[in-house]
C-alpha cells in the first residue's frame, strides 16, 4: 500500500497480567501466546523473568511454543534482571531483552534514591550486558514524559550509542495530552543526533481515558513501535487497547496512513480468549469488541441499518470477527427491526401482527429491559392466538390477551406503540 509500516509490541502477557484479576497459569499465558500470533503482532512482551520462577518459566515456554513473532522479557537496568531475562529467552526463534529504568527526577529521587548519573551509567551498562544475549535490546525511560528534556535526550543518545535498537518512551502514568506527546517526540528524536540508529516507541496508560490518542499523536511525530495489549487491559486504568488502535487505522488510513502485519478478523477472538482465560469480562460499551460495539436497539439506527449499514456502522462486524451486527430488541426499538428479527427466526408476519407484535415488544421491553428470541416467539404465538380467537368470537367479547412469555412477571398489551 505505499504506508510505513508500525510493530505492534503486545504487552498482555507482562503489563497487562500484573493487572489486579488478570494473572494467568503457563499453560494459559502460551494458548493467548498462540492467538497473539494467529492475530499478527509482531513482539510478544512475555513477562519479567526475575519477578518470579513462574513468570520466567512462562517466558521460556512462550519462547518455546511461538516461532514467528520476536518474544521479549522485561528486566531492570541491573546485571541479575538481564541474565534471568537471557536464560529465559534462550529458546526463542528471536529474542528480544527489554531493559528499563526511570529517568524523571521524582522517579530518581523517591524511588530509586539515585543521582541523574547514576541512572544514566545503570542504562548505558544494561543494555551493553543485554548485548551479550542478542542483538534486539529495547531501552525504556520509565516515566519519560515527566522527565527533565534535556537528561533524557542524553540518556536515549548514550543507550543508543551502547546498542539499544528500540528507545521507548512511555507514558508510564497516562499524565499527557495527545498535542503534548506529539510535541515530546518530535523534540527528542530531532535533539537526539544518532536518533535514527533507533525505532522509537510509544508505551502510553489510559488514566486519563487518552492511551489510544496519546499512541496516535506519537505515530504522527515519528513513532513507529505502538506497545499495546489485547482489551486495554494493563495497570491501574490499563494501557492503550491493540484493537482500538488497529481500527483506527483500518477505518481512518486518510488520516493514519500506516500499515500493520494484523489480521483484524482475529480481534474478537483474541479479545473473547483473553475474557475466558482471566474471567474479567469486557465493559459492554467497550469500542471494537464490547457487546454493544455493533448493537443496535433505537428505532431509527435500526431502519437505517438494515437500508444501509454504513448509515450507523463505520467498519463491518466481520472485519474484526464479530458474528453480526445485533439488532437489540428494546423499548427504543421500531417495527422494522421487529419485522426483521422475526424474520431471521423464519417467522413471516403480516402488516397486522408487525403492529400488534411491536406493540406487545416494547410494554415487554419496557419492563424487563431485555428480549430473548424466545420471549419474542412467545409474544408471536400469543397474537396469533388471540387473533384466531377474535375470529372466532364477536367484537365485544374478545378483550386483550395476556401473556407470560418468561417467568419475570406479566405484560398486557398497551393500547398503542410507539417509537420510529
Amino acid at each position: 500500500m505505499g504506508h510505513d509500516r508500525l510493530t505492534v509490541f503486545d504487552t498482555t502477557l507482562r503489563d497487562g497480567e500484573q493487572a489486579p484479576g488478570f494473572s494467568m497459569r503457563i499453560h494459559e499465558k502460551i494458548r493467548l501466546a498462540k492467538q497473539l500470533d494467529a492475530l499478527g503482532v509482531d513482539i510478544i512482551e512475555a513477562g519479567f523473568p526475575i519477578a518470579s520462577e513462574a513468570d520466567a518459566e512462562a517466558v521460556k515456554a512462550v519462547a518455546a511454543a511461538v516461532r514467528r513473532p520476536i518474544v521479549a522479557a522485561l528486566s531492570r537496568a541491573c546485571a541479575g534482571d538481564i541474565d534471568k531475562a537471557g536464560v529465559a529467552l534462550r529458546g526463542a526463534a528471536r529474542a528480544r531483552i527489554h531493559t528499563f529504568i526511570a529517568t524523571s527526577d521524582l522517579h530518581l529521587e523517591r524511588k530509586l534514591n539515585m543521582t541523574r548519573e547514576a541512572c544514566l551509567a545503570a542504562a548505558t551498562a544494561a543494555v551493553v550486558h543485554a548485548r551479550r544475549y542478542t542483538d534486539d535490546v529495547q531501552f525504556s525511560a520509565e516515566d519519560a514524559t515527566r522527565s527533565d528534556p534535556d537528561f533524557l535526550c542524553r540518556v536515549v543518545e548514550a543507550v543508543i550509542a551502547a546498542g539499544a535498537t528500540t528507545i521507548n518512551l512511555p507514558d508510564t502514568v497516562g499524565y499527557s495530552t495527545p498535542e503534548e506527546i506529539a510535541e515530546f517526540f518530535t523534540s527528542i528524536i530531532a535533539r537526539v543526533p544518532n536518533a535514527d540508529k533507533a525505532v522509537f516507541s510509544t508505551h502510553c496508560h489510559n488514566d486519563l481515558g487518552l492511551a489510544v490518542a496519546n499512541s496516535l499523536a506519537a505515530v504522527g511525530a515519528g513513532v513507529r513501535q505502538v506497545e499495546c495489549t489485547i482489551n486495554g487491559i494493563g495497570e491501574r486504568a490499563g494501557n492503550a487497547s491493540l484493537e482500538e488502535v488497529a481500527m483506527v487505522l483500518r477505518v481512518r488510513p486518510d488520516r493514519h496512513p500506516y500499515d500493520t502485519g494484523l489480521d483484524t478478523r482475529a480481534i474478537f477472538g483474541t479479545s473473547q480468549l483473553l475474557t475466558e482465560l482471566t474471567g474479567q469480562a469486557v465493559q459492554s460499551n467497550k469500542a471494537i469488541v464490547g457487546r454493544n460495539a455493533f448493537a443496535h436497539e433505537a428505532g431509527i439506527h435500526q431502519d437505517g441499518i438494515l437500508k444501509d449499514r454504513r448509515t450507523y456502522e463505520i467498519m463491518r462486524p466481520e472485519d474484526v470477527g464479530v458474528p453480526s451486527t445485533t439488532l437489540v430488541l428494546g423499548k427504543h426499538s421500531g417495527r422494522h427491526a421487529v419485522q426483521k428479527r422475526c424474520e431471521q427466526l423464519g417467522v413471516t408476519l403480516t402488516r397486522f401482527e408487525v403492529d400488534r407484535v411491536y406493540r406487545r415488544m416494547v410494554s415487554f421491553a419496557d419492563a424487563h429491559k431485555h428480549m430473548t428470541d424466545a420471549q419474542l416467539r412467545a409474544i408471536v404465538d400469543e397474537v396469533r392466538t388471540s387473533e384466531a380467537a377474535g375470529a372466532a368470537a364477536l367484537p365485544s367479547q374478545a378483550g386483550p390477551a395476556r401473556i407470560r412469555p418468561d417467568v419475570h412477571g406479566t405484560v398486557t398489551e398497551p393500547g398503542y406503540g410507539h417509537g420510529v
